[in-house]
């Protein structure tokens, strides 16, 4: 997905958030989950110190007497890490009782500063066996009739983490099905949920490449007015237009009659002052015609209703240059062959037939017309197309090519034309934001380079 693609910002930004929001979840539930299971541990060894309590008393002689049963063979099987032991205190005597489990060793014990005992005058603290069991350890001290003692019941903590570990494990499997579950849906409901916009981006695809006039579909209502905005910002577009065209078509037609006028009566004046006259009218009547063209561009660029598929036009030209200079061969090489591209029929017409035409006076033998796409250099430019006009005739130097560029300038005086051919080719190509350069061709003669708009039905 592009950078700038809306799809892949929803798509990123929901699947961190739920990324996010899963983590999340799983350290809660499972701190939760600890702190349940260390409570319930700690009650597990209350309940089995009191069984230890009730299970023990002194003899007529003052000695610890008793054989507690907790259920739990643990604590029958040495270096287990369940253990109870029973000290006497005071001036009791005797010897101690301790399960099986904790054999000959004894266990560390803190003092009460540093594990205070509780209301229920009961106090749990971690320590360690000789067996290097992590321990917890659940004490408390009762007088019993016949004297004092110490009671302690010890639980191995790695039941205790192990039992947490299982759990985590197990949250954490859980948690990543149903996150990537849920990315999936998510993917899938924003995919369904930008559709229309997708739709949207095929009609102006279809608009562009001369397929629809608008943008025609069944849009969702957040999206329905955008489309009605865009169909009447081009049905405005198209009246202006229209009203362009009509207005340099007035024009046009109003100094026509004049011009003509002109010429004709140089036909009766001097022959001195009759080809002056003509001359300067014919060339007054090529700049009207080509400061129309550029009003009549400049009122429809960048219209998406400006296009033209290229060959058709190529393939009419030749036929005409063909009959009209039938000792020269024209080729043309369009590739792709229904390129379209994005300027008014009548301008590439005058582009083509301008570049032609002169190609047609100076070739030799042959001419080449090219035609390749040009792909955007970045997102934010339009694909261009380059013509090239390339003959065999003797070309020119660096200086007459720039001479060449000049309105009305003839480097021939000897050929046909008014010397505006190539600046009108200039003068389109800026206005559609292209360019028009010379350059020496591959056969020795000139070769002229225009690059021009070009539609892509791939938005």
């Amino acid at each position: 997905m592009r950078p700038n693609s809306l799809t892949g910002r929803v798509l990123v930004s929901a699947s961190v958030w739920a990324v996010l929001a899963l983590v999340a979840i799983a350290l809660v539930i499972s701190a939760l989950y600890r702190a349940g299971s260390e409570r319930a541990f700690g009650d597990l060894l209350r309940a089995q110190l009191n069984a230890v309590i009730n299970a023990v008393s002194f003899d007529p002689e003052g000695q610890l007497t008793g054989t507690p049963q907790l259920g739990d063979l643990s604590f029958s099987q040495p270096a287990s890490g369940w253990a109870w032991i029973v000290d006497p205190l005071a001036d009791t005597k005797g010897p101690r009782l301790a399960s099986i489990s904790i054999g000959l060793g004894d266990l560390a014990i803190p003092s009460v500063a540093e594990a205070p005992f509780d209301d229920q005058y009961v106090r749990v603290y971690p320590t360690a066996d000789t067996f290097g069991n992590a321990l917890m350890v659940a004490e408390t001290e009762v007088d019993l009739p016949g004297g004092a003692a110490r009671f302690r019941v010890a639980g191995n903590r790695d039941v205790l983490e192990d039992d947490i570990a299982a759990f985590d494990n197990q949250l954490y499997l859980a948690l990543a099905l149903f996150g990537v579950g849920s990315l999936i849906v998510n993917a899938l409901a924003i995919l369904y949920g930008l559709r229309p916009l997708d739709q949207v981006r095929k009609a102006l695809g279809q608009i562009r490449a001369g397929e629809a006039d608008a943008l025609q579909g069944d849009f969702p209502r957040e999206i329905a007015p955008l489309a009605s905005e865009v169909n009447a910002l081009i049905d405005m577009n198209r009246r202006v237009v229209d009203r362009a065209r009509m207005q340099v078509g007035n024009l046009a037609h109003s100094l026509k009659t004049p011009i003509a006028v002109l010429i004709n009566e140089a036909r009766d004046m001097s022959p001195v002052h009759g080809r002056l006259v003509r001359a300067q009218a014919e060339t007054m009547q090529a700049q009207v015609q080509s400061y129309l063209d550029r009003a009549r561009i400049a009122a429809q660029r960048g219209s998406v209703l400006a296009r033209t598929e290229a060959l058709p036009v190529v393939e009419r030209l030749l036929r005409v240059m063909r009959k009209l200079n039938p000792t020269l061969e024209f080729h043309a090489d369009i590739e792709p062959r229904g390129v379209m591209i994005g300027v008014e029929q009548q301008d590439f017409e005058e582009v083509l037939g301008n570049l032609v035409e002169n190609a047609a006076k100076f070739a030799r033998a042959k001419v080449v017309i090219r035609l390749r796409p040009l792909p955007a250099s970045s997102l934010d430019e339009r694909a261009q197309v380059l013509l090239d006009v390339d003959d065999d005739g003797p070309g020119l130097t660096d200086s007459e090519m720039a001479e060449a560029m000049k309105r009305g300038k003839r480097l021939d005086e000897s050929k046909p034309g008014t010397g505006l051919g190539l600046s009108i080719v200039n003068e389109i190509a800026s206005e559609y934001r292209g360019s028009f350069s010379l350059a020496r061709s591959e056969a020795g003669g000139l070769s002229a380079h225009v690059r021009l708009p070009a539609l892509i039905t791939d938005l």
